[in-house]
């Protein structure tokens, strides 16, 4: 259960820096963030931030049982 809710607290982190960052006309770096369009939306996203946040989250999720 933990790690579905890794899963979402990961991908609530990488949409808001993704954002942040793709706002100042930058790519990140090795987070290699890129836009694509969801039903007429741009949405930023970096699959590195995604896989590092989520573990992040876990782990601490984890430490608190």
């Amino acid at each position: 259960m933990s790690l579905l809710k890794a899963v979402f607290l990961g991908a609530i982190l990488t949409f808001v820096v993704s954002g942040v960052i793709w706002a100042g006309q930058s790519t990140g770096g090795f987070l290699n963030i890129h836009e694509f369009e969801v039903q007429g939306h741009f949405i930023q996203w970096s699959w590195p931030m995604f896989i590092t946040g989520t573990g992040l989250s876990w782990g601490i999720m984890v430490m608190m049982k």
